[in-house]
């Protein structure tokens, strides 16, 4: 695979299960096991996960930047 899609593919491949958690979670906590618990689930993962794919990109690269600003003061 070539090296210029590398990083959207990491990045997808970071945000699925994290969303995937986030939702179940917030689920459980907000409805519990009701009777349609998998299509709320759903509902919530299909906003979720554009959101934070969209957001990674903003916030990785500024958040490399900081780490290395931090770990390089002396």
């Amino acid at each position: 695979m070539k090296q210029k899609y590398f990083k959207y593919i990491n990045t997808l491949f970071v945000v699925i299960p994290m969303t995937l958690i986030m939702a179940f979670v917030g689920l459980v906590r907000n409805y519990g096991f009701g009777e349609d618990w998998f299509s709320k689930f759903l509902k919530a993962w299909s906003v979720m996960l554009p959101v934070a794919y969209g957001a990674a990109f903003i916030i990785i690269p500024r958040a490399r930047k900081f780490a290395e600003k931090v770990t390089n003061a002396e």
